[in-house]
């Protein structure tokens, strides 16, 4: 196969694994019910089939992005496909929540290894001046996955079992898993002498474990707990640890040099503050079209397809711009545009038309379309090509951590407005309209909540604004060490 073949062969089969994974970590939600009456369990057991597998997904990143450096990208995509596939068979014939959640921390681990090597192999894959066109190709599948997941899982639930939102992955896994066994390949041999950084990887895992239990363990708290300051505290300690051990071994899991790159840094700043601004407007949009207009789970989540459909068209757009005149202009573009929806979202009250919310989910559609793809691009091409694994994995990481908080936020909004047991209601869709003074309660909380990812979405804007950026040609323009040349 000629190598201007390859590469798009190598697009498809990547960005099927994003789109599955992006789905997967949405798709439960509206499942929720059934499972619980299914198996006899809780919602606060529950909730961990969305919270683990983004926990897994998130912390073990880093740590396959460096295995795959070490050992071979499309190797480890590849046992990712399969980790992925069976995790979903076996959650579909789980017979008890426990069962359910470890089998979802399973699907996690294989989704950890798909988002970890996707970017790296495209980067690997693709000349600079191409990059973008395809980052945007790619890109837009995390965006449009997360909030397709609750359309799609509706969809399958209005014909059939909640078994058959995980079974629905097989056929798309055995096939995906085939193509990427026979037609991946890597382009350039495994290091030799390397070692790979056990202790690293251990502070790492326990410090992110630790903030994020302690964040998430935090929704809808009124003090300070020792189930909140605990897990906090070990993660702080955890992250120093890490950094402190990074700093001085022979073979680290995270190359620290990838942060004197002004543009790898600025641009993954930009990436995780635009996750923790937007990604818990999904969910409080979500909330207020239930619980506030007394819609449908099913009607709510078509009525956000605005965003994902804005998104989609956009993104490839944006990631052609970009490889011509680079990416910082139409990154910091869909920025302001972000930032103007989540502006006009903050007059949304209970009596809206939803022409308005219609009009701000575009914005935010179109912003992310033009911002997914051509930060990416230039990120992965602040990376040395010997680190691309662990630099798309830090990416994702970092991103994935912007989208958990938000997550915690979108719920610590909801919790603060109204009973827990009318939360509980209102997020698994079995309430209709709200009492008239808890709607206003929870609308005007969540105001609040826009006018904060506002304020972030501006500190995404100034990182996106202040790094380096220039067109790129022909060839990669990264250094040894990271440094970027444009």
């Amino acid at each position: 196969m000629k190598r201007f073949e390859y590469k798009w062969v190598a697009l498809l089969v990547t960005t099927i694994g994003s789109l599955m994974v992006a789905i997967d970590s949405t798709i439960v939600i509206l499942g929720l019910p059934s499972m619980i009456q299914d198996l006899h369990s809780n919602l606060v057991k529950m909730t961990w089939i969305i919270i683990g597998y983004l926990l897994v997904s998130t912390i073990l990143q880093i740590t396959f992005g460096r295995m795959a450096d070490m050992f071979g990208r499309v190797r480890l995509y590849n046992i990712g496909f399969i980790i992925f596939t069976a995790g979903s068979a076996l959650c579909g014939f789980a017979q008890t929540d426990t069962q359910l959640i470890i089998f979802r921390v399973v699907q996690g681990l294989g989704g950890a290894m798909l988002g970890a090597n996707a970017m790296a192999i495209i980067t690997e894959v693709f000349p600079a001046n191409q990059r973008g066109q395809a980052m945007g190709f790619n890109a837009i599948t995390w965006g449009a996955g997360s909030v397709l997941g609750p359309v799609l899982g509706g969809l399958i639930l209005a014909v059939a079992s909640w078994r058959w939102i995980f079974l629905v992955n097989l056929p798309i896994g055995i096939i995906a898993t085939l193509a990427a066994y026979l037609l991946l390949h890597d382009i350039k041999p495994n290091p030799k002498g390397e070692k790979f950084d056990i202790a690293g990887a251990i502070f790492f895992s326990i410090g992110l474990l630790g903030l994020l239990l302690g964040i998430t363990g935090g929704i809808g708290a009124t003090a300070l707990t020792a189930s909140i300051l605990v897990p906090i505290g070990i993660g702080i300690v955890g992250m120093a640890a890490f950094i402190f051990w990074e700093q001085r071994s022979a073979y680290p899991m995270l190359d620290l040099r990838l942060f004197t790159s002004r543009t790898y840094t600025f641009s993954t700043l930009a990436a995780t503050l635009q996750s923790l601004a937007v990604f818990a407007v999904n969910f409080l949009l979500i909330f207020y079209l239930q619980g506030v207009k007394g819609y449908s789970p099913i009607v709510s989540a078509l009525l956000i397809l605005p965003l994902p459909l804005a998104t989609s068209i956009v993104g490839p757009l944006s990631g052609h711009w970009a490889d011509r005149i680079g990416g910082k202009i139409p990154a910091t573009i869909g920025l302001l545009l972000q930032c103007a929806a989540l502006l006009l979202l903050v007059l949304l009250t209970p009596t809206t038309p939803y022409i308005l919310l219609a009009v701000a989910l575009f914005f935010l559609g179109i912003g992310g379309g033009l911002f997914w793809s051509p930060n990416t691009s230039v990120t992965m091409n602040a990376a040395p090509a010997n680190r691309l694994g662990v630099a798309s994995a830090t990416l994702n990481t970092m991103r994935n951590i912007g989208t958990v908080f938000s997550f915690a936020i979108a719920l610590a909004v909801a919790a603060a407005s109204m009973p827990p047991k009318l939360v509980n209601e209102v997020f698994l869709g079995t309430v209709g309209h709200l009492q008239t003074a808890i709607a206003q309660d929870f609308t005007a909380a969540m105001t609040k909540a826009f006018i904060a990812s506002a304020i972030i979405s501006v500190a995404a804007i100034y990182s996106s604004f202040v790094r380096d950026s220039k067109p790129v040609g022909a060839k990669s323009n990264v250094t040894a060490h990271g440094g970027s040349q444009s």
